[in-house]
């Protein structure tokens, strides 16, 4: 271990580095894959195409 009486230049380093260090921003956590049924898409209506039997495929849901 060092022992000593630091001079006003390795202060001023010291407080440099530990400042540098504090303002680094910790990187965002990845976001939690959401589950299938908290998706909120899945209850809208789809939109209804125009063909053969689309009004029997008109009270169903996909």
């Amino acid at each position: 271990m060092v022992r000593g009486e630091p001079t006003d230049e390795e202060l001023a380093a010291l407080a440099a580095v530990i400042t540098a260090l504090a303002s680094q921003s910790a990187p965002e956590p990845a976001p939690e894959p959401r589950s299938l049924w908290a998706e909120r898409g899945s209850l809208l209506r789809r939109p209804h195409h125009p063909g053969p039997s689309a009004w029997r495929a008109s009270g169903h849901r996909f």
